[in-house]
């Protein structure tokens, strides 16, 4: 009985993981595509309250590791040039 409770608490965290792989997969593509989309934004061309949005967003974008970011930009296949 052991082994099945084993099995199953294996067959479980399995399916977690994959649906967080899933969800992370997701979020690198919002985050990659909200990243070029701020790279490619000319914030003195935008309305007041938009360009203080795509601050918040640059800042937030900012705030991750640079691995991360990469990571991002690898699942959208964008590159932000500097």
């Amino acid at each position: 009985m052991p082994d099945t409770i084993n099995q199953e608490e294996i067959r479980m965290l399995r399916s977690e993981v994959e649906i967080l792989m899933k969800e992370r997969h997701a979020l690198l593509k919002v985050t990659g595509a909200a990243a070029g989309l701020v790279a490619e934004l000319d914030s003195r061309e935008l309305p007041q309250h938009t360009a203080e949005a795509a601050e918040l967003l640059a800042a937030s974008i900012n705030e991750l590791p640079e691995e991360s970011l990469q990571d991002a930009l690898r699942a959208v296949k964008a590159a932000i040039v500097t």
